[in-house]
């Protein structure tokens, strides 16, 4: 086998799991195959691994029923807080009598946290779910922003308030794929604050469908959370749960 193949070999072997690597890349020294067929069973190796990963209801709910559209209802959010930021505080931040601001900065305040609250919650079931597959549901995240910034037009906003979902939404993730389950009271208390913060949009006859697809993955939390008295669930590095999500 020459180096430039066994190169290749190494380089698909990285996306099996350490000690599975290390059997597997054995084998095929001492099986004696030459360098093409190493290539070939060891990627055949890998498909049937990934593709198996999709056998899964949790996977296709991250990534198409998490990743995707929420991305997209949170660009717009993300818009509609950047305007509002405008309206309530923008053209009076900088008056000589010093800080003041519009009747609309409750609202605002009231929406920055939704937006927080919703692109963490969302992101943190996303991780847990897909721990895996949770780089498909990021290209399945990343993609529409992508396109909504290449075609953003408008004057008065910077396109990157498309992006204003992104940190909390990063570190939900992060978060999801480190510890896989919230207490049960953090979970209660989150979920009845977002339901609250959505309420001026129940009385002002908001958008009732956006709400509640953002809103679902916070009461997926509770029905998940970790009870008093259990273990608490297993973190990034788990075998099994990797295995199985």
């Amino acid at each position: 086998m020459t180096s430039v193949t066994w190169s290749f070999v190494e380089l698909v072997s990285r996306f099996l799991h350490r000690d599975e690597r290390d059997a597997v890349l054995g084998d095929l020294v001492e099986a004696g195959d030459t360098g093409w067929q190493s290539l070939f069973g060891i990627l055949g190796l890998v498909i049937r691994q990934k593709a198996g990963l999709w056998k899964s209801w949790r996977p296709w709910l991250a990534a198409f029923g998490l990743a995707l559209p929420c991305s997209l209802l949170l660009m717009g959010f993300s818009i509609s807080i950047s305007r509002t930021y405008q309206e309530a505080i923008g053209p009076t931040i900088l008056k000589a009598t010093g800080l003041t601001v519009g009747p609309g900065f409750s609202l605002l305040l009231c929406n920055v946290l939704l937006l927080i609250a919703w692109s963490w919650t969302g992101s943190f079931v996303m991780g847990s779910l897909s721990r895996r597959t949770v780089w498909v549901s990021a290209v399945l995240s990343f993609l529409p922003c992508l396109f909504c910034l290449g075609r953003f037009r408008i004057d008065s906003l910077s396109r990157f308030c498309l992006l204003l979902f992104l940190p909390p939404a990063i570190w939900g993730v992060y978060q999801g794929l480190r510890i896989a389950q919230i207490k049960l009271s953090s979970a209660v208390l989150l979920a009845l604050a977002i339901t609250v913060l959505t309420i001026p949009a129940w009385t002002s006859h908001g958008p009732w469908i956006p709400n509640w697809a953002l809103s679902w993955p916070a009461w997926y939390l509770v029905a998940t959370a970790r009870r008093p008295g259990q273990a608490p669930g297993p973190g990034r590095d788990a075998g099994p749960v990797q295995r199985t999500s």
